[in-house]
């Protein structure tokens, strides 16, 4: 066998899927960082110092906030804030790192373009704010 030939030998690192499947809806779900989550969980401390890879969920229908691949799984009340991808009332919040909520953004269309601004000027943190740990502006209305 070549060296190729197996993972655990070959001195590529593995790669793993940036997505999986939510163990709840089955929809495919985007990885998030611990960080991310350290900010969102009620608990951060409960997590421990697991070797394992987190996702979030953003199907509004689904309870499973967060979830692990090792089957750990956080739903809407472990988490600090309500979870705006998953909530489609005007009290959503849309941008967590300038508290900018659905109502907001539709008064104001302009607040999209102060938002634009400073994600440009890199004066935003949403790996850690947005709970997806994305950056928010796919999520505005168009």
């Amino acid at each position: 066998m070549t060296e190729d030939s197996h993972s655990c030998c070959s001195s590529t690192p593995k790669t793993q899927p940036k997505k999986l499947p939510c163990p709840s809806h089955g929809g495919n779900c985007n990885e998030v960082a611990l960080s991310t989550l350290n900010q969102h969980i009620k608990q951060p401390w409960e997590l421990g110092f697991h070797d394992r890879r987190y996702f979030f969920c953003d199907d509004a229908a689904c309870d499973v906030v967060y979830f692990a691949d090792d089957g750990w799984q956080a739903g809407q009340g472990d988490v600090r804030t309500p979870v705006g991808q998953k909530d489609a009332t005007g009290a959503a919040t849309l941008c967590y790192c300038f508290g900018v909520t659905r109502r907001d953004v539709l008064a104001d269309p302009a607040i999209k373009k102060y938002v634009m601004d400073q994600t440009k000027n890199k004066a935003c943190a949403c790996s850690t704010q947005n709970p997806s740990g994305l950056c928010c502006l796919k999520n505005f209305p168009k």
